[in-house]
């Protein structure tokens, strides 16, 4: 029996880093257009005690999102040892597409997974190149979209790349600025016929939709007199943070009830890092769903701290980094079994077992 395994890894951090210093003399404000009451560096206190970023990168002016994603990718297909002519879909996840610094606008003309493809050099016209709108559980879905190309022989190699400039969309007046980072991550996933286990087991998607649709969306700066044409990313943090703390333990607890296994089966947990309280919390949750009392920062690693919020480049970074390096004192094992989970907007929730092959 066939299965899908990963089989190169690759990622991109920008080499700019943005300190929480550098905010402090920011003016915020509020939805309504009006100054916060406490000073700036108290609300980057609070901040910090709430999401445990202390810094992120942001990519140099003259580098696109599809330049991330390029890099990424060249560094997962050359540890995979796949021909690039061999691939058979390209998947790019992100959520803006190339936004030049000088313009703020976003070009998905051609799309990202086209401008991946072109970057790679890859002729074959077979290979299918396309993109997911996904929020930040795209990369995710792309890899388990991947799957399904690959087992129904669609496909032999799939090439799925997470990239995302978002420091091209922010708000500078609004404090959840501060969250957001730009980066890339990538994973070449592969058919294998040897029946050993290894690979995707399972996986599991859900989309609410009705009252959580808007939850992220793009709006206008909270500057009074900014041009009201311009949009830039806005959540409703409280919201989001109740909707992941209700849903996302429930889900990846479905998705391995399904899979079978048990969660004290699970090695690590790759959780998208939106913030350090609520992935703790939404770990905590998990293992209180299936009665442990677990330790989640042996289970949980986290990359949030040092590279901010980079959406759908979070979680494959991470992976990356856990797989090749012992990244926060966290590493992986032949035969591991770990989940790959992301929330974000749409409101989608995902989640992905995998049996770790090295």
């Amino acid at each position: 029996m066939s299965s899908v395994v990963i089989t190169g890894t690759g990622h991109v951090l920008p080499e700019k880093i943005v300190t929480n210093e550098e905010f402090v003399e920011k003016l915020f404000l509020d939805e309504n257009g009006q100054p916060f009451e406490k000073a700036a560096s108290e609300l980057i206190e609070k901040f910090v005690a709430i999401t445990g970023i202390e810094n992120r990168r942001y990519a140099k002016d003259d580098q696109n999102n599809s330049d991330l994603g390029i890099e990424a990718a060249q560094k997962a297909i050359a540890e995979s040892g796949v021909d690039p002519e061999e691939i058979g879909v390209v998947i790019a996840a992100h959520n803006f597409g190339d936004v030049e610094k000088q313009t703020g606008r976003t070009d998905v003309l051609p799309s990202i997974a086209a401008r991946i493809k072109h970057g790679l050099n890859i002729a074959n016209p077979s290979c299918v190149a396309f993109d997911i709108l996904f929020g930040c559980p795209g990369w995710v879905q792309g890899m388990i979209l991947g799957e399904m190309y690959i087992s129904s022989g669609k496909a032999k190699h799939v090439l799925v790349v997470g990239c995302e400039t978002l420091s091209r969309v922010l708000d500078p007046s609004d404090r959840d600025s501060m969250i957001f980072a730009d980066g890339s991550g990538a994973a070449v996933l592969s058919k294998s016929d040897a029946d050993d286990g290894y690979g995707i087991i399972h996986s599991k998607v859900n989309s609410h939709t009705q009252d959580e649709a808007f939850f992220l969306h793009e709006g206008p700066s909270y500057k009074p007199g900014s041009d009201p044409n311009e949009r830039y990313i806005k959540m409703k943090g409280r919201k989001i943070y109740e909707y992941a703390l209700k849903n996302v333990p429930a889900a990846i607890k479905s998705t391995l009830d399904e899979a079978g296994v048990h969660l004290s089966e699970v090695k690590k947990i790759f959780l998208h890092q939106a913030n350090s309280k609520l992935d703790h919390a939404v770990v905590s949750r998990l293992f209180k769903l299936f009665d442990m009392n677990g330790d989640v920062d042996k289970i949980m690693p986290m990359s949030i701290r040092n590279f901010g919020n980079s959406s759908v480049a979070t979680v494959p970074t991470l992976f990356d980094l856990v797989r090749k390096t012992r990244f926060e004192g966290h590493r992986l094992h032949d035969g591991d079994t770990i989940v790959f989970a992301s929330v974000g907007a749409g409101m989608n929730i995902n989640a992905m077992v995998y049996k770790y092959k090295e």
